[in-house]
């Protein structure tokens, strides 16, 4: 077999594993009910042949690309990165390869996901609308083959898998009510002129915050320019520098927590004896700063099934026609020691 000439086709890789070509396109597939002695076998087969899949043949064969793409801000936040390593996971089951496109959250290039060229290589798109709106995401993919996700509010020209922002903010705030705080500020988290995440978890915030009799004060909310660790540091001079600092601080997200928890350290404010801390997305590190980071936890897994699926559905026969959909996941309270003390 070894002295083979010309192109190898599937069923010379089927003669030489002693399998039927179905079972090597099955493997090809990565169909789930393979038995890994199979597999074994057949990618033996395939390594020995030279054997490489017609992914050209494949789209022709089936009118799909076997490609998605999953465009967001960056890999650089662990945010991002684990949604990432799901939405590979729950493409997989589904044949499909994930391309990830970095956008920085610029405009240019979350048109460019959407309509660019290189939109038309793939059979859908899982966008994080940061910077474009609801006039940009009127062509070839709305209402077809995009699923938007993140906390915004731009849900009208696409499906849209997101998480309850302000719900999470109102219990976030509560649980510092309950710790007898007062005097909340936020870092990241203030009015925007668009329904972004930072919009809505300040709405959220603000309505626990007057549900308890108290106000939001506006020197209580510190802006950011990239929502990463120095940001929150730089946020804890400000706030330490007001004549009534803060007894608790909120942040955009658990790196921004990071940064805070540190500058204040270094400063040497008790927390949370002195300033209670918490953020949003729960990621590994907030673990283990210290004190550990008390965080809301979005499930991350549900969010990406949740984007696989619309895009399998549309990918169906009366997937077009149908209106979009909005569907919100769960998120959860983890309470740490940044904000309850230990015993």
């Amino acid at each position: 077999m070894s002295g083979r000439r010309g192109r190898v086709r599937l069923e010379d890789v089927a003669e030489v594993a002693g399998v039927s070509a179905k079972t090597v396109s099955n493997v090809i597939r990565n169909y789930r009910y393979v038995s890994d002695a199979t597999r074994t076998k057949v990618e033996a087969a395939m390594a020995e042949l030279g054997y490489r899949v017609n992914l050209s043949a494949r789209a022709l064969a089936s009118n799909q690309t076997g490609f998605i793409a999953l465009a967001i801000p960056g890999l650089d936040n662990p945010y991002y990165s684990r949604l990432a390593g799901y939405v590979i996971d729950a493409a997989r089951e589904h044949d499909w390869i994930v391309l990830i496109e970095q956008t920085g959250s610029s405009e240019a290039l979350e048109k460019a996901a959407v309509s660019g060229a290189g939109s038309q290589l793939v059979d859908g798109v899982i966008l994080q609308p940061d910077a474009i709106g609801h006039a940009d995401l009127t062509g070839r993919f709305a209402h077809h083959n995009l699923v938007l996700i993140g906390e915004s509010g731009v849900t009208a020209s696409a499906d849209h898998v997101t998480a309850d922002a302000a719900a999470a903010a109102r219990e976030l705030v509560e649980h510092l009510l309950a710790q007898g705080r007062s005097r909340i500020a936020t870092v990241g988290i203030r009015p925007q002129d668009r329904p972004n995440a930072s919009e809505l978890r300040y709405r959220g915030l603000s309505q626990a915050v007057e549900s308890a009799g108290l106000q939001v004060r506006a020197e209580y909310l510190i802006p950011v320019s990239r929502n990463r660790r120095p940001d929150g540091a730089e946020a804890v001079d400000q706030l330490l520098a007001l004549d009534e600092p803060p007894d608790a601080i909120i942040c955009f997200n658990d790196l921004v927590g990071s940064g805070v928890l540190a500058r204040l350290r270094e400063r040497g404010v008790r927390v949370p004896g002195d300033i209670a801390v918490a953020g949003f997305d729960d990621n590994e590190e907030s673990r283990f700063t210290y004190p550990p980071l008390t965080s809301v936890a979005f499930d991350l897994e549900a969010i990406a099934r949740r984007c696989v699926q619309r895009l399998l559905l549309r990918a169906g026969p009366d997937g077009a026609d149908q209106p979009p959909v909005r569907t919100v996941v769960g998120h959860r309270l983890v309470v740490r020691g940044s904000t309850v003390a230990s015993d």
